[in-house]
């Protein structure tokens, strides 16, 4: 099957179930037959050769994935709106991706209110609505449609994470998706009889890349949960059966932190799959649930994946899948990086050498694109090649080392090194759930290491504690000690549960959260006043860096 479309038409007949929400359920054939209505509404907005945009500003409810069926059976384009964005950020997005309609609900309607998000009033409807029901009841027993959509197709605009700035809508065709749900059915090793729960936000490709599409080539069993939340997939793991679940971002970290039960020992979970869980949450979570945790790498862009391998070290994301040519090259120069070398303590010694940013050689003509954006498009190829935009490192062996976001770089004292090996550092402390490392600028030149760190439930910061604990790390580099650190409720994230550390930058210490920060040389850490946030402005001042200055939100 070369299309989406097909492998939609493919569970026409089948009596399986399908999809689980709540106290609902659905079999394939009738989520086929939701699907096909719809296609017969999105027919009557088609204009010439050019097929509509739908927007979906939804959480993860039935009607998200009947519109996604109705769009690959008829050819339309599935437009995912990132319901986290507000405002002019969230009607740009709307215009940019061409929308022709939106689709949303009573929870996310008032999102559109007061914005130019150029879609006509009578083209905004309201899944809750009588309307909206009388739409579909004119359509209702709607055959399937007559012609099959083309593999280059555009079937999803699927904007990026935004963890690192504004973000984009990726591109993703009706064959790539086909592709995808072939292959990611091996990887997630799911069969007919494989429930999946899915948890992580429809907008984003995770879910559907790693979840819906590969069950419902297989025809498993989905089990829809509306959005994230901790406690909410505690209870649904146990609730729902699941032997698989797709997670993104911090989401392990978070479901650690509910407490647990018994029942944990014995879930029905086998495999989680998914991207960016610490070493030390993926052991946890999988003595909690007794099941595989299979970590990788991945981009919405597609392109390449990076997994782990039996022998990958630790801390490491692994190797290319596939054989792909993947290497860490020198972001200026374009050179392979040389690899890492430690010290006996594992500390990296040739950051400034070492990290660079990963590229697939040869592969960019697997790159769909970015829609109506040629300049982030030039950022990614480069010829043949397709740059992703993170850091890393390699061994000697040639595993790879997450080390940021290309914008993840600190430059102190005229040292540069990556977030990454400091987070993790971080990260080893036992009362620190999260570690995020930034840089915030020095009042001289250059930048000054801060973090932002949320803590266990229970636990409290103790600056003469952390202090003692950043001193018994032998692998800490001489310039990685935090001179700020803030801690936080809990740290930023985006829509699909990624970091959002630009906000965390941008406030830098200037916010109403507990702040801590070391003078000079001094190991020790005690709190920021106001009498020396004003100190800092002055030092800025003297050296003519006002305009860093952070700015209160």
């Amino acid at each position: 099957m070369n299309t989406f479309g097909q492998i939609v038409r493919s569970r026409a007949g089948d009596q399986h179930i399908a999809l689980r929400f709540g106290d609902e359920q659905w079999t394939w054939a009738e989520v086929v037959r939701e699907s096909a209505d719809r296609a017969a509404v999105l027919a009557g907005l088609r204009d010439g050769d050019r097929q509509p945009h739908v927007g979906v500003l939804l959480e993860n409810v039935p009607d998200y994935l009947f519109w996604l069926g109705a769009a690959a059976l008829s050819g339309a384009t599935l437009v995912g709106i990132n319901p986290t964005r507000r405002g002019a950020e969230l009607a740009g997005d709307i215009r940019h991706t061409d929308c022709d309609l939106i689709l949303t609900e009573d929870r996310l309607n008032g999102l559109l209110n007061g914005i130019d998000h150029g879609v006509p009033t009578g083209r905004v409807i309201n899944v809750d609505s009588g309307r909206y029901r009388e739409l579909l009841a004119a359509h209702r027993g709607a055959a399937l449609p007559a012609e099959l959509p083309d593999p280059g197709a555009t079937l999803l605009l699927l904007f990026s994470s935004g963890s690192t700035g504004t973000p984009k809508a990726v591109i993703c065709s009706q064959g790539r998706l086909a592709g995808l749900a072939q292959t990611l059915a091996g990887r997630t090793e799911l069969t007919r009889e494989s429930v999946t729960y899915l948890c992580m936000p429809l907008f984003h490709g995770n879910s559907i890349m790693l979840n819906f599409a590969p069950a419902m080539y297989v025809g498993a069993t989905v089990c829809l949960a509306r959005k994230f939340s901790a406690s909410g997939f505690v209870r649904d793991i146990h609730r729902y059966r699941p032997t698989y679940v797709n997670y993104v971002g911090r989401a392990l970290s978070y479901v650690l932190s509910v407490p647990e039960t018994p029942d944990d020992r014995e879930s029905s979970l086998r495999l989680a799959m998914g991207t960016e869980a610490s070493v030390a949450d993926i052991e946890r979570f999988s003595a909690r649930f007794d099941c595989r945790v299979s970590e990788g790498y991945g981009l919405s862009e597609g392109v390449l994946r990076i997994n782990r391998t039996p022998d990958t070290p630790a801390d490491s994301l692994g190797l290319p899948v596939g054989g792909a040519d993947v290497r860490v090259l020198n972001e200026e120069t374009g050179a392979e990086c040389p690899p890492a070398v430690f010290d006996r303590h594992g500390r990296l010694l040739n950051s400034d050498e070492a990290i660079g940013q990963i590229v697939a050689l040869g592969k960019a003509p697997d790159f769909e694109g970015y829609y109506k954006n040629p300049g982030a498009y030039a950022e990614r190829v480069r010829g043949a090649d397709f740059w992703t935009g993170d850091l890393a490192y390699r061994d000697a062996q040639g595993f790879f080392y997450f080390a940021g976001r290309a914008s993840d770089w600190l430059r102190v004292d005229s040292e540069n090194f990556s977030a990454g090996p400091v987070e993790r550092i971080l990260e080893r402390w036992e009362p620190v759930s999260v570690a995020l490392v930034y840089a915030v600028p020095d009042p001289r030149t250059g930048d000054q290491v801060m973090c932002a760190l949320q803590l266990k439930d229970g636990a409290e910061f103790d600056p003469h504690t952390f202090a003692a604990f950043l001193d018994a790390q032998p692998d800490l580099g001489t310039k990685w000690r935090p001179r700020f650190v803030r801690v936080v409720d809990k740290v930023p994230t985006t829509g699909s549960n990624k970091v959002a550390k630009t906000v965390l930058r941008r406030a830098a210490w200037v916010t109403a959260d507990p702040v801590y920060w070391r003078v000079g040389a001094e190991q020790a850490y005690r709190p920021l006043d106001e009498r020396q946030r004003r100190l800092l402005e002055k030092e800025f001042a003297e050296h003519g860096r006002t305009a860093l200055i952070p700015i209160p939100a």
